[in-house]
Parts: structure tokens; C-alpha cells; sequence
């Protein structure tokens, strides 16, 4: 059997069957002090691939971070063949402000991977990221949220095209796949594109923690796991059910027609059907209403939270289903209301 290998990072070293955790210079701040990233380094005793775990690369992006910090902190190690990369907070100056975007010039670190380090403070970050922590991985999984205001049922983003993301994106067991590259600069297209099969996972909404996103997540975490070897307590999850929408998917943002205070009647991850009124958005006085009416039947992936809008502002997020995946998404439905 082959022996399990050291991680090395640019200042350390971590041997087989060693745990560290430390906290590595990312960046300075205005008056010269470091920026340090917490990250957590579990290397197996047995050989095995390396798996990184990211959250909080928009700093107030919270839920992924409870994620990482549990598979780092709480699981039974042991038994582990490979290595855990664990970044539970990718983007410390936006964190510490509770911020979205890094607070300096409001750059946005998930659109400066690979990175430069004589380019811009994002770019210089995402360098000393992706050159020690994630490029030597060979699977990633990356933790978001969707913006303040809006919130998102768990799902996966995930280049479907590419076999080896696949492998990764179908793995972790939701029901729910948007397949697409990515947008440039992002962590996840960035890193597929030099070989490491990365994906990103959106579950809830900004500045809290949602235990039932988290413990889903943990459960599908357990199931990449498996499937790449890692754990040999673990199994490989099927969802009940799963779409997978791609560019020839039809899906939609549907945007209010009115400003108002908005009364969402469905919650995310609801089927709706066409024609159904998903939202009413009245004036003040509730003396005017404009029905907010699903243009075909389709599943509810984001929705708004803050009830006040503008003309034009999104009000949820819906993909269409094919006939397949409606009924067994009612038949699952039905089965849990039987088991209640």
C-alpha cells in the first residue's frame, strides 16, 4: 500500500495523521497588521485524495462556514484516507465588516481567482489562496449563499459538461443542479479549468446560521466523501429525486411590475404550477394589487425576503420541470405527508 504524503504550504508543513490549524497570512491592513485566514488541515494516515472546503468568500455568507467548521472540528478523523483542506472564512476583511464584497475599493474576491500578486488587493488574496490551498486539491466544494434580501433553497452550480465536475456535483446528493461554467474569476470555474473538479453550493440567506441547510449540507459533504474514498463509514446519497437545468432549461427571475410591499404565498424549494399567483405586491393602503402569476410550473429556487420593492426588482427565482421530475417530486411529497 502506498504511504499517505505531507501537505506543504508555503511556511509549513503538515505530516499524516496530523490535525493543525492555523491562521495564514492572507493581507495587511491601512496599518500594516496581518490579515489571517483560519484554515484547518486534517491529513489522513491513509493515502487518499485531497478535498478543500471553502465558505464565506462573500464575507457575509454564513451558513457555509458552520459547514466547514463542523467537518473540521466535530467528525471522527481516524479513519481518514486523503486530506481535508478546511477554510471556513475565505474572505476576512468582508467578514469582519459583514460585508458582501472586500470593504477596499468593494472588490468582489470570488470574481479574482486564480489571482495576481502584482495586481489588486483581491487579486493579491486569491493568489496566496489558490497557490497554497486549493490548487493542490484534486475535488472542491464551495460554500454560498444567495445575497441579503433574497434566499435560496439548497442547490448545486456545477459545470455538467465537464465529467469529472459531474462526478462531484451528482455526488453530493441535492436535488436541485444549475449547470454552467461559471462566471470568470470565480473560484469554482477557475479551479475546474486547471483541473481541479470544483462546485459551488447554494443554501439560504446572508448573516445567519439556518440549521436545516447546515445538516443537509453535512449529509451531502459525507456523500463526496464517500464517493471519492475518504471515509470508509460513509455512503454515496441519492436524493429521492433530482433536475439538473441547463442552458437549454428554461429558467426565470420573475421581476415585480409594480413597487410595493410584497406577500410571497410559496416558500423556497416549492413546486408551483403555471398560472398559480406566487406573490401580490399592494401600496400602502392595500387599494391596489398586482398578482405576481408563475409563467409555467416550475420549482421555486430563490425568493425574495425583503418584502419592499421597486419596479423591475427580482422576486423569485423559478425553473421549469420536465413531467418526470414533477411527479416524483409530488409523489415524494405526498409520501412525507403520509409518514406525518
Amino acid at each position: 500500500m502506498d504511504e499517505a504524503e505531507p501537505f506543504t504550504y508555503d511556511g509549513g508543513i503538515v505530516a499524516p495523521g496530523e490535525t493543525r490549524n492555523i491562521r495564514y497570512t492572507v493581507s495587511e491592513t491601512y496599518l500594516g497588521d496581518a490579515v489571517r485566514m483560519p484554515v484547518t488541515i486534517v491529513n489522513g494516515k491513509r493515502p487518499g485524495p485531497t478535498v478543500f472546503l471553502t465558505a464565506a468568500a462573500h464575507g457575509d455568507e454564513l451558513n457555509g462556514i458552520e459547514v466547514v467548521r463542523e467537518v473540521a472540528h466535530e467528525w471522527n478523523h481516524d479513519g481518514l484516507a486523503g486530506t481535508l483542506i478546511c477554510l471556513p472564512v475565505l474572505n476576512v476583511p468582508a467578514f469582519l465588516a459583514q460585508e458582501r464584497y472586500l470593504p477596499i475599493y468593494d472588490r468582489d474576491l470570488n470574481r479574482s481567482f486564480p489571482g495576481d500578486p502584482e495586481s489588486t488587493s483581491a487579486k493579491r488574496m486569491a493568489h496566496e489562496i489558490f497557490r497554497n490551498f486549493l490548487a493542490p486539491c484534486d475535488v472542491g466544494l464551495d460554500f454560498h449563499t444567495s445575497t441579503r434580501g433574497r434566499t435560496n433553497m439548497l442547490h448545486v452550480r456545477a459545470d455538467m459538461d465537464d465529467p469529472k465536475v459531474a462526478r462531484v456535483a451528482n455526488a453530493f446528493s441535492s436535488n436541485v443542479i444549475i449547470s454552467s461554467e461559471g462566471p470568470s474569476g470565480s473560484l469554482r470555474r477557475e479551479l475546474s479549468d486547471s483541473g481541479v473538479p470544483t462546485i459551488t453550493i447554494e443554501m439560504g440567506e446572508a448573516h445567519r446560521f439556518q440549521r436545516p441547510l447546515i445538516d443537509s449540507a453535512l449529509e451531502s459533504v459525507r456523500s463526496v466523501l464517500a464517493e471519492f474514498g475518504l471515509r470508509d463509514s460513509d455512503t454515496v446519497r441519492w436524493p429521492g429525486w433530482r433536475t439538473v437545468i441547463d442552458d437549454s432549461g428554461e429558467k426565470t427571475w420573475i421581476r415585480a411590475d409594480s413597487g410595493g410591499l410584497v406577500d410571497m404565498h410559496y416558500d423556497r424549494g416549492d413546486l408551483v404550477y403555471e398560472d398559480d399567483v406566487i406573490c401580490t405586491i399592494a401600496n400602502p393602503f392595500k387599494t391596489e394589487n398586482t398578482l405576481m402569476r408563475a409563467p409555467f410550473t416550475g420549482l421555486l429556487v430563490g425568493i425574495l425576503e425583503n418584502p419592499l420593492v421597486y419596479p423591475g426588482n427580482p422576486l423569485c427565482h423559478l425553473v421549469r420541470l420536465d413531467d418526470r421530475t414533477q411527479r416524483a417530486i409530488e409523489w415524494n411529497r405526498r409520501a412525507d405527508d403520509d409518514d406525518w
